[in-house]
């Protein structure tokens, strides 16, 4: 042994022993501190932040800029365009999607890690501001929002009424339930879902417009210079500064049918006399529906940097007195609450937990037949995981479905700490050791082993530092939250255990009565299978390696594969596609009756409540589609609430609702979408799990090798909801004006598209027009519009009038008017188009999924110049994930035989040490096969976990044999002693961390579904493990180490121990 490692060991033995020595000369000291961070660490639980993920911090911007009336195609090429070019000038983007429907354009620019957002945000809104000069006249500012994971609406609430309009409820939503959010910190809404906005509806009649030779742009006019907002001035008469108010703004709605169309004409015409005028709404764009009756909704989002529990609880604590600001006949409730979701894992986590500890402390007991012993061990649990919290909370990090789950595998490694601790203690008892001296002697025996098991553990989930991405986001603060408790755990282990044990234990050894005297006999049962194996160490050994690695790898390639666990939830989400452009109406009954279909299916008494969003969102509520993206009328987003207490299988039930809808309403095409904030942010805005991207200069060959792909992917069996993403033959009314004809008559351009803007849309955005409502201190738009019931076919489209003179044109003498198709949505990735192909699957991990998704893709052939197809979405995150998990796990491994190599200063010992870890893997996936798990994040953890367990385990045996084969020179004399001396520990500490999991793995808490792989993988992996370091590990090491010596590797001549060492006399010859 070096010097320099001679000299850690020794420096470290020294400290080591002066911990315990320190607890046990100042045990009150070791109570204070433990009591401290019990105290500290409750206040901790108190204080933490609780979400649903970590923070994830995902370098995402969007940009909504709407536009009313403009079409798809012109929202692409005068806007998306326009800001693609400036916005190359901001620093560190990675790539710019844009999504383009009739009056909106929507940006998601992603961003390279590690760029500072708030610079990006501020380049991005200056450059933004830059472009508005190259807009159409009449151009709102966008709306620039950094909009993450960590902002996902985390529930809805809603305003229904018996009386009220949806528009009556939305300007209610408005002014006193959003304005009423500033109380409470960290809560976000967008404007509220399902109604539109409040306006002065002008309502022109198309003949009396013709019967009086007036346009729609006249009465634009007309109102213009009539209602119009004002500063008012001051007037100094004598001792007195009056101010001077002065009606140009009309007061009251109805004197809007008073205002002259004319000016100076004694026989005026009034808008009364060719239009009516309505406290309304804008054109209708979208309906929202709360148990199939329209109503209006909000969606509550969070703060990044707030807690979704505490948002959720302090938005429900202020629910009574925003409700008594609302009229009687309105009800507000708060629906499809996600944060339930964290309350059930922190459940989940705490009965597990003590369900375990208990089940630790009876294995204990059935070991040792030591009750004391067993409260030590299970004393040390709640502390270690409370003190954890603590220092999750000093570091930043939240209570979450991550940090959760590492607190759930602490558990298990915590009862390792303190058991082999306890186990040790009795050995010692056992040689007839006073009690004193016996705690003394056993936690100084294994004081480095222990902190070699620590650092083993510990380098296992070293990796989540240098992971990037979702996946680094992920496993960092499960990793912490094992680190901390680990770490406590430890300090426990060394300090509060041998003091406990000092004062409760029975000093009276535990030799030959008793459960021990049971065990003696597995124990000699054992060692004489041992010996028997012992003369085939070398086939055994080597039929081991091969088989375990082998058959692993085998199972490796064939295991489902998953990002997270698939939970079989009470919520689901489901679109509805009707025919291209359906109206909302229309789509409307088709939705009710979707909603009719499902209570048949599973009850009505079943379903908890129904919402749903039918149509596209108002122009002006442009950040309304961040949140939940509409394409057009045709589009109804429905969810499900199911009563909590009806179990079904919801692959199943989405099963049968595909049959019923299919044959009832064959014109519908159905798409589940995730529901659950996990799947959600995993999927990073894909629709549905498998989602290809076409993307090429041509738009046709773009659609043409997607629908292709559409029908083999309909071949795929387990595929459900196969469908093209977008709109691409959206139907269409094309208006051909011909400007010699037009110039005849007397016509321009500017006249053609005045008058179809207030005949097909409404005034609203090219002449901006305000009315105050003083009662309630709010303005609201004036805006002039042909009622959509006077547009009933092309040859009323023909009859618009253009004109006021003597020919009195209409539309239909200077365009030719015809159907045809347009894109209903257009799509791009920076500036090339793009086309989406979207399936579900039923029943099959998404693994395999992309395996035949990419074959299919490959099976489409040579593609032509510029066309690119790639799997994206969920896809692409299980792939980023799953390939940075199996390279964390190596460089563990590796980290982890470097580290023993230098302890034990032999390459050979360290692989020896690593020889279970085949066997871990084998178990993990063995079991998670077994169960029908798939390898996911949350079984990949467990299988860490229990690679670092086994380690530990073999840590301890492989110590103790090396120690006693320096001392005897027989590797297997020495592998056979370390076995009897270790088959208990071992056997106690597997045993223990396996009953301890049992909760975990059998799914039956709260979050059962979600966190079972993991507690599965650990369990696979434990017993595997255990079996190959009692029956395998000791083959292994007398194999290895038969013919090594037993001198220490090192090179200095002055070391006793070493080779090289040179006698005294020897030195002074040569000096």
């Amino acid at each position: 042994m070096p010097t320099w490692w001679k000299g850690f060991f020794n420096v470290y033995q020294l400290q080591s022993m002066k911990l315990i020595l320190f607890a046990l000369r100042k045990p009150i000291t070791i109570l204070v501190v433990v009591a401290a961070l019990f105290f500290f660490g409750i206040g901790a639980l108190r204080s933490i932040r609780v979400d649903i993920f970590p923070a994830l911090n995902l370098p995402v911007l969007y940009i909504a800029h709407p536009y009313g009336g403009f079409t798809p195609e012109q929202m692409e090429t005068l806007f998306a365009k326009q800001y693609i070019n400036v916005l190359l000038f901001v620093n560190g983007i990675k790539s710019i999607e844009t999504k383009n429907i009739q009056g909106l354009t929507l940006m998601k620019l992603n961003f390279y890690p590690g760029t500072n957002m708030a610079q990006a945000a501020a380049e991005v809104s200056a450059v933004s501001n830059r472009a508005q000069v190259l807009f159409p006249p009449g151009s709102n500012p966008p709306f620039i929002i950094r909009f993450d994971a960590s902002t996902l609406p985390v529930g809805q609430l809603v305003l229904s009424s018996a009386v009220r309009s949806n528009n009556e409820l939305l300007d209610l939503a408005n002014l006193y339930v959003r304005s009423s959010f500033t109380s409470i910190p960290g809560l976000l809404s967008a404007p509220p879902f399902g109604g539109n906005i409040r306006t002065v509806v002008i309502k022109a009649d198309p003949e009396l417009l013709r019967a009086h030779n007036l346009t729609a742009d006249q009465l634009v006019q007309a109102i213009d210079v009539n209602n119009q907002m004002a500063p008012s001035g001051n007037v100094r008469i004598g001792d007195k500064n009056y101010i001077t108010p002065v009606n140009t703004t009309i007061r009251d709605v109805k004197d809007f049918g008073n205002i002259p169309i004319y000016k100076g004409d004694v026989q005026n015409l009034y808008i009364r006399d060719v239009a009516t005028v309505e406290d309304g709404a804008d054109v209708t764009a979208g309906y929202g529906l709360v148990n199939g009756k329209r109503s209006v909704y909000l969606s509550i989002a969070k703060s990044a940097d707030a807690s979704t529990w505490e948002v959720v609880q302090k938005l429900k604590a202020a629910i009574p007195r925003m409700q008594a600001q609302l009229p009687e006949d309105v009800k507000l409730s708060y629906e499809f609450d996600q944060s339930v979701y964290v309350l059930n894992s922190v459940k989940s986590l705490i009965s597990e937990g003590a369900i375990g500890a208990v089940l630790t402390g009876l294995m204990v007991v059935l070991f040792l037949g030591d009750l004391r012993g067993a409260l030590i061990v299970v004393m040390t649990i709640p502390t270690s995981i409370i003190s954890g919290v603590l220092f999750l909370n000093l570091f930043g990090q939240t209570i979450n479905i991550m940090t959760l789950s590492g607190l759930a595998l602490a558990i298990g490694i915590l009862v390792d700490e303190s058991t082999v601790t306890i186990e040790n203690i009795h050995q010692h008892l056992d040689m007839g050791k006073p009690k004193r001296l016996a705690v003394w002697d056993a936690c100084k025996e294994i004081a480095f082993p222990k902190l070699l098991i620590l650092f083993c553990i510990l380098a296992v989930f070293a990796p989540a530092f240098t992971m990037g991405g979702i996946p680094g986001s992920l496993f960092l603060p499960l990793s912490l939250a094992i680190g901390f408790s680990m770490i406590v755990s430890y300090f426990l282990a060394q300090t509060f255990v041998p003091v406990m044990a000092n004062w409760i234990l029975s000093g009276r050894p535990h030799g030959k009565e008793g459960k021990t005297g049971g065990f003696d006999r597995v124990r000699a049962r054992y060692l004489r299978f041992v010996d028997r194996m012992m003369p085939y160490r070398r086939p055994i050994v080597i039929t081991y390696l091969l088989l375990t690695s082998v058959v692993a790898v085998f199972l490796l390639r064939g295991i489902g594969k998953d990002v997270l666990p698939k939970v079989n939830g009470s919520q689901f989400q489901v679109r509805l596609r009707a025919p291209e452009g359906t109206r909302i109406e229309r789509t409307e009954e088709k939705t009710l009756k979707t909603i009719a279909i499902i209570k048949d299916i599973v009850g009505a008494q079943h379903v908890g409540i129904t919402s749903a969003y039918v149509g596209q969102h108002p122009s002006l509520f442009s950040v309304n589609p961040i949140y939940l993206w509409m394409a057009g009328p045709q589009e109804a987003v429905l969810q499900v609430g199911l009563d909590e207490h009806y179990k079904v299988n919801l692959d199943d039930l989405k099963e049968k609702i595909r049959a019923r809808v299919d044959s009832i309403l064959p014109d519908i095409a159905l798409s589940f979408e995730p529901i659950e904030l996990t799947d959600k942010i995993l999927s990073q805005g894909s629709p549905t799990p498998v989602e290809v991207r076409f993307s090429g200069r041509n738009k046709k060959n773009n659609e043409t090798y997607a629908l292709k792909l559409i029908d083999r992917l309909k071949k795929i069996t387990y595929l459900r909801d196969v469908q093209l993403g977008q709109s691409t033959h959206y139907p269409a009314i094309s208006i051909d004006v011909d400007r010699v004809r037009a110039a005849q008559l007397g016509v321009d351009i500017n006249d053609v598209a005045r008058s179809l803007t207030a005949s097909t849309s409404s005034s609203r955005y090219t002449d901006k027009n305000i009315w105050v409502d003083q009662k309630v201190g709010n303005s609201y738009s004036v805006q002039v519009e042909v009622p959509e019931n006077k547009m009933k076919s092309l040859g009323d489209i023909g009859e618009i009038p253009l004109l006021r003179n003597a020919a009195r044109p209409v539309l239909g003498d200077v365009a030719t008017i015809k159907e045809d198709t347009t894109y209903g949505e257009s799509d791009n990735l920076g500036a090339i188009p793009v086309l989406s192909v979207t399936a579900n699957l039923n029943k099959k991990d998404l693994g395999a999924a992309t395996k035949d998704v990419r074959a299919a893709i490959a099976s489409l052939g040579s593609l032509p110049r510029g066309l690119t197809v790639e799997p994206i979405g969920m896809s692409q995150t299980l792939t980023e994930t799953l390939d940075s998990l199996q390279t964390g796990l190596v460089v563990a491994i590796v980290v982890i035989f470097l580290m023993l190599a230098a302890n034990f200063q032999s390459f050979k010992v360290s692989a020896i040490v690593l020889a279970t870890v085949p066997a871990v893997i084998l178990g993990s996936l063995l079991l998670l096969l077994a169960t029908g798990s798939t390898l996911n994040l949350q079984s990949y953890m467990g299988i860490i976990m229990s690679v670092g367990v086994s380690i530990s385990n073999a840590v301890l045996l492989i110590t103790n044999a090396e120690h006693l084969r320096k001392d005897n020179g027989n590797a297997q004399l020495s592998a056979r002693e370390s076995a009897a001396l270790r088959i208990r520990p071992i056997v106690m500490t597997a045993l223990a961390m396996v009953v301890g999991m049992i909760p975990m793995a059998s799914g039956i808490g709260e979050a059962g579904d979600q966190s079972s792989p993991l507690g599965r993988a650990v369990i696979g992996g434990l017993v595997a493990s255990t079996f190959a370091a009692l029956f395998i590990l000791p083959l292994v090491f007398a194999w290895g180490r038969e013919k090594s010596g037993t001198a220490s590797v090192s090179l200095e001549p002055e070391d006793a121990a070493s080779r090289e060492y040179l006698a005294a006399a020897g030195m002074q010859h040569w000096h």
